[in-house]
């Protein structure tokens, strides 16, 4: 039986960096992938080429390790914080209403980057939406994913890290389909040590395997799930 995996992410890439290789081994199993991406225009990213050449390499990063089409949102980036909260909730709500996932991932709250909190924190409203409407299928489970450059860099406070308690092995063909996406974006891969470079990504899913007796593997943190 085949399921439909929905991750909700704030900005073009951030699919890949934390969903990437699953995406390719859930899909090569006949499994659906739906990446949401809030800011689809990311106006305020530096060199960011022109808009139509950045969807073709959101489109060309789908393609590579085989997800749906890319749903693009439109909210301003690096400036999430001017939404009103609800605005986002309801969007991602209308996304789930139409996919009917059964699985969210989202990013983990205390990441760096403030748009990943916002998101986090509106999937995590949308993805009760099933509890009050019986024509929403229930979700089987609601994860955080690690965003390299994002999650690892967050400074600590009074918001729990990420905390992974959730794999899903990739092998090293996933984890070669996750490097090949995130060459399609252009400029988003650095030289070694940065953590989006082809030894940081590769050494994370060798670490994340090692913990969970697994060829590789991405993390996850389950936050609500059925069992």
């Amino acid at each position: 039986m085949s399921d439909i995996y929905l991750t909700v992410t704030a900005h073009p890439d951030d699919e890949i960096l934390g969903f990437g290789a699953s995406t390719h081994i859930l899909t090569q199993k006949g499994h659906k992938v739906y990446n949401c991406i809030l800011s689809g225009n990311v106006e305020a990213r530096q060199h960011r080429p022109e808009l139509e050449k950045l969807y073709l390499h959101c489109d060309n990063a789908q393609k590579i390790v085989g997800a749906e089409p890319p749903i693009m949102g439109d909210f301003p980036n690096i400036r999430f914080n001017t939404v009103p909260h609800l605005e986002l909730v309801q969007y991602i709500e209308r996304i789930i209403e139409k996919i009917q996932p059964d699985f969210i991932f989202t990013h983990h709250p205390s990441d760096l980057n403030d748009d990943h909190l916002c998101t986090s924190r509106a999937c995590q409203a949308a993805a009760r939406l099933f509890q009050r409407r019986k024509d929403v299928k229930p979700i089987k489970g609601l994860y955080f994913m690690e965003i390299p450059s994002s999650t690892d860099w967050a400074f600590p406070t009074n918001v729990s890290p990420f905390l992974p308690n959730t794999f899903i092995e990739v092998g090293k063909e996933g984890v070669d389909k996750k490097i090949e996406a995130l060459y399609a974006y252009e400029g988003v891969m650095r030289p070694y040590p940065h953590p989006r470079s082809d030894e940081a990504i590769t050494g994370l899913a060798a670490l994340r395997g090692g913990q969970s007796g697994k060829i590789y593997a991405e993390a996850f943190q389950a936050i609500f799930q059925i069992l």
